[in-house]
């Protein structure tokens, strides 16, 4: 009889007010009655009859707790979805109302207003609300993946996008003729204007090339046949430019009135290399010395540098114009301080490893502290130094004479020209000194390079009397948008600050 009382009390106790009509058994219920009669069975004949529910304990273990997990097929997991909480609990009231009679008149005529305020309250329709819920479109997947499925269930972040890699066309975008240019690999007989004007040098003779509307002008001419121009050198708007000629002499020129402006005379051999910082301009000659000339007053020669023992075939003003290098066929390269009238100037560095004669000078745009200079046939090599350590960054042999080089900022790259034996450009990843492409059509060495005012396009004049020009520096459309937009935004915060 005692198990007969035992169970009265539990029915007793569990025994709710008012019966579930329209539902599904409760969990509970399912408990109990399953777990009924394993319970009187577990009961000690000795424990009274009397015992009242509340003293029951719930199994300390889940049942089917310490049974083992069922393995997982072999490449794969089980997948737990991210769940919203509230989408839980929209789920949990969907689901009490499936047993609910549906009036089809009264659901037709509120649908869709129900279906309105559901998205405005909840965000989402309320009817499409599930339990499980995949926030986000499933991921493609990759090339060459065997089983597109798990590529669903992946944790891993996929790439945002695949850089493409820019096409550098492997022929000039035009070819223009240069007769009776000197095949001198000292001399510089091209320069690029701000103003997107190309001068070039045929033996006596300057002539310029509109780039953007392709008219050819001849500026001028010199006197004397036997006489021949050296150096090129435009100033920084563009507007001026300085002609180094054989006779000892530089010339000034006002380019768009075509009048020459003077004639300065300081050297006692041909001026092979010019270059401008604002009103001084710097010019070395193949007697190794470099005369500052301040072209604003009568008196023009203010300070002489003298620090090679042969030609001064490369010549460059830092962007910044703090710094002058100079490079020479002594194979040396020095770097010099600011100008400063009626003092002796000595180099801040001086760098001896070149074995060949430096000709070709570049410094960095966006790094002003570095120089890259080349070397000639018997040294080949490109090295990169800091200016302010005086340490050598790194060294690249080119297995062919270097005679000019640029940097290209619109990718960070360093492009650079060669004579023998390869007589081609190649285009370097900056700091990796990894080539990138190379540029062959040229049929005699490469004596300049430039690059253009938009750093689009690089020009080349080689000794098979042509001057090529490729376009392998055009920026990407939306990387060009977004730099115009920043440098519209600082003209609008200059013009406010002035």
């Amino acid at each position: 009889m005692a198990q007969f009382g035992f169970e009265n009390d539990i029915q007793s106790i569990l025994k709710l007010d008012m019966p579930i009509t329209n539902g599904p058994m409760a969990r509970w219920q399912r408990k109990a009655s399953s777990s009924s009669a394993s319970a009187l069975n577990a009961l000690s004949p000795g424990r009274s009859a009397g015992v009242s529910g509340s003293s029951s304990k719930t199994p300390s273990k889940t049942p089917g707790k310490n049974k083992k997990s069922t393995p997982s097929k072999v490449g794969g997991d089980r997948y737990i979805p991210t769940r919203n909480g509230k989408q839980m609990d929209v789920a949990s009231f969907l689901l009490s109302k499936e047993n609910e009679p549906v009036d089809t008149n009264k659901a037709t005529g509120t649908s869709e207003t129900q279906k309105a305020w559901s998205i405005a309250l909840n965000g989402y329709n309320i009817e499409d609300a599930k339990i499980l819920h995949l926030g986000g479109k499933p991921l493609n997947a990759p090339e060459g993946y065997q089983n597109n499925l798990k590529v669903l269930y992946s944790q891993g972040a996929t790439p945002a996008s695949v850089k493409k890699t820019r096409y550098i066309s492997s022929t000039p975008d035009r070819i223009l003729d240069a007769p009776e240019l000197r095949n001198d690999f000292y001399l510089n007989l091209l320069d690029w204007s701000s103003r997107n004007i190309l001068a070039v040098a045929l033996h006596n003779s300057v002539y310029l090339l509109d780039a953007t509307q392709g008219d050819v002008t001849l500026l001028m001419t010199l006197e004397r046949e036997e006489d021949y121009i050296c150096s090129l050198s435009w100033t920084k708007e563009g507007t001026f430019l300085a002609v180094g000629t054989s006779d000892c002499k530089i010339q000034l020129w006002d380019v768009f009135n075509q009048k020459r402006l003077r004639s300065m005379s300081s050297h006692t051999s041909r001026v092979v290399s010019l270059s401008w910082n604002d009103h001084v301009l710097s010019s070395g000659s193949r007697s190794g010395h470099i005369h500052h000339h301040d072209v604003r007053v009568a008196d023009h020669h203010i300070a002489t540098l003298t620090g090679h023992t042969q030609e001064v075939c490369g010549l460059q003003w830092s962007p910044d114009g703090r710094y002058l290098a100079s490079g020479g066929n002594d194979n040396m390269v020095h770097v010099w301080p600011r100008v400063q009238e009626g003092t002796a100037s000595q180099p801040v560095r001086s760098f001896s490893e070149h074995q060949g004669a430096v000709k070709a000078l570049a410094w960095c745009p966006w790094q002003p502290n570095l120089l890259a200079s080349g070397g000639g046939t018997s040294d080949r090599h490109i090295r990169i130094w800091n200016v302010n350590s005086g340490s050598c960054i790194s060294s690249l042999d080119t297995q062919s004479q270097v005679s000019s080089l640029v940097f290209a900022p619109n990718y960070k790259e360093l492009v650079s020209a060669h004579g023998y034996a390869h007589n081609n450009v190649v285009i370097w990843k900056y700091p990796a000194l990894t080539k990138v492409a190379e540029l062959n059509g040229h049929e005699d060495r490469v004596l300049s390079l430039l690059l253009s005012p938009d750093c689009s396009t690089v020009a080349t004049v080689a000794g098979d009397e042509t001057i090529r020009l490729w376009k392998s520096f055009e920026m990407d459309p939306v990387k060009k948008a977004k730099e115009g937009l920043v440098k519209s935004t600082r003209g609008v915060i200059s013009q406010s600050i002035r």
